[in-house]
């Protein structure tokens, strides 16, 4: 699947299952949502002591399987390696982040004030592989 494709499905499909390795080598899986920057990086928002970010601190490399709406729909999966930006440099990009997903808040001022007391951070991905080619 070409990697252009992959970023206007997410664009629109912003429901994923997220798989980090544990330091054991198996899977560690989350459900999470996530859209596309200006240069075409996935972005998601978690929480910078959540397991998943530890996982990606140790080993940078990260699959997601993003589905539409309806969950049996359409479904594409993206490999790639994920950079971790933390507050206080994430803010902007927490911010642009929550636009993609949900449009404009109520009040920017909380919605900072949150980030910051709930630790979030970006996990920011590097495509560096989507598909499936064909359906199976």
């Amino acid at each position: 699947m070409d990697l252009d494709e992959a970023r206007g499905f997410i664009r629109e499909h912003h429901r994923a299952i997220m798989a980090t390795r544990r330091a054991d080598g198996n899977p560690q899986m989350s459900p999470i949502v996530c859209s596309v920057d200006a240069e075409g990086r996935v972005l998601l928002s978690t929480r910078e002591p959540a397991l998943k970010v530890k996982n990606l601190r140790r080993d940078p490399h990260v699959s997601l399987c993003v589905v539409d709406d309806a969950f049996f729909g359409k479904w594409i999966q993206v490999d790639g390696t994920a950079t971790i930006v933390a507050l206080p440099e994430a803010m902007e990009l927490l911010v642009d982040y929550y636009r993609s997903v949900a449009g404009e808040h109520d009040d920017w001022d909380e919605y900072r004030a949150a980030m910051e007391r709930e630790h979030r951070c970006i996990v920011r991905i590097d495509i560096t592989r989507a598909g499936p080619d064909h359906a199976g």
